[in-house]
């Protein structure tokens, strides 16, 4: 069993949960059942938890393969760790209007960070896959 991909499956999980609730939050206040309804703080929630729900799957299924075909688990941590810090830096730093600097940076880190854990992770697959 992946018992490292397990925790941070629950852990992305929980955070995942926060993400989702953050949109009919915002579409209550509103009053917009669909779409966005032209508020940028609604359109950010909604490409925030799409981004979640793009990448997170993926990387977590080549965590759990790499874990389940005897991949190191510091390995299988590291990328762990690298995807929730991805995904809290891009959760915090993604708002509507004009980003500070600091936001541009959370933003950067948190797209650069995912794409190496999906990038990290399908080539030790595939290694393992041919080893």
């Amino acid at each position: 069993m992946p018992e490292i991909t397990l925790l941070y499956a629950g852990l992305l999980g929980l955070l995942m949960v926060v993400l989702a609730l953050r949109v009919p939050m915002r579409r209550r206040a509103l009053g917009v059942s669909l779409g966005d309804g032209g508020d940028e703080d609604l359109l950010a929630r909604v490409r925030v938890f799409g981004n979640f729900t793009e990448y997170v799957p993926m990387v977590l299924i080549l965590m759990a393969l790499v874990e389940l075909g005897g991949g190191a688990g510091l390995f299988v941590h590291v990328v762990g760790v690298a995807l929730l810090v991805a995904r809290l830096s891009h959760a915090a730093s993604l708002t509507a209007g004009a980003m500070t600097p600091q936001q541009r940076m959370g933003r950067m880190i948190g797209t650069a960070l995912t794409m190496l854990a999906l990038l990290i992770s399908s080539a030790y697959a595939v290694f393992l896959g041919i080893a």
